[in-house]
């Protein structure tokens, strides 16, 4: 089944113009140069020249028959160059493309990754505020306590009246604190 492959006699077909070519200058030049006492087989040719003219026109048919498989055949070349050329270069945008993505990923990731370190930082920072706030508050509300608690102590083991002020200015501390802790839980 080999016979009939298409591609065997697309090839076959491509060398028989020129093979054909070859052939008929031969037949050309025999009929034309030689006659039968050079060769005895020329004798049975009827009128070589004329037979040399019809063999010259079937040479010239050949060589263009021969001309256009060639010129297909480079054209079809050219086409398959021209192709490769253009897949190749389909391929490397596309990888390009594809390189460029990565890379606009890559960047976006980081941006995303900078912002959620400055998030995080900012987030540490507000609860390390927040703690020394809390922290100052405490102290605050201690020298407070333990102002009162040595200010009554006085006052009880001695009840002066310098101490007696003592405790009077305690309380309006206490009043004081009392009245911005509730402006503070007000909202």
């Amino acid at each position: 089944m080999g016979l009939f492959k298409r591609q065997v006699w697309i090839n076959f077909l491509g060398l028989l113009p020129g093979s054909l070519v070859t052939v008929l200058v031969i037949a050309i030049a025999f009929l034309r140069f030689y006659g039968e006492q050079d060769f005895r087989f020329l004798s049975i040719v009827a009128q070589p020249q004329l037979w040399s003219n019809r063999l010259t026109v079937a040479a010239l048919l050949a060589a263009l028959a021969n001309f256009s498989v060639e010129w297909n055949r480079r054209n079809r070349e050219t086409d398959r160059l021209a192709e490769d050329l253009r897949r190749r270069a389909e391929e490397s945008e596309r990888e390009a493309r594809r390189d460029a993505e990565d890379l606009r990923r890559r960047a976006e990731e980081s941006e995303r990754e900078a912002r959620r370190d400055a998030e995080d930082l900012r987030r540490r920072a507000e609860e390390s505020e927040r703690e020394a706030r809390t922290e100052r508050e405490d102290s605050r509300r201690n020298r407070i306590e333990t102002r009162c608690r040595v200010a009554q102590i006085q006052y009880q083991l001695d009840p002066s009246p310098e101490n007696r002020k003592e405790l009077a200015a305690i309380l309006a501390v206490l009043k004081e604190y009392e009245q911005a802790l509730a402006d503070l839980f007000s909202f």
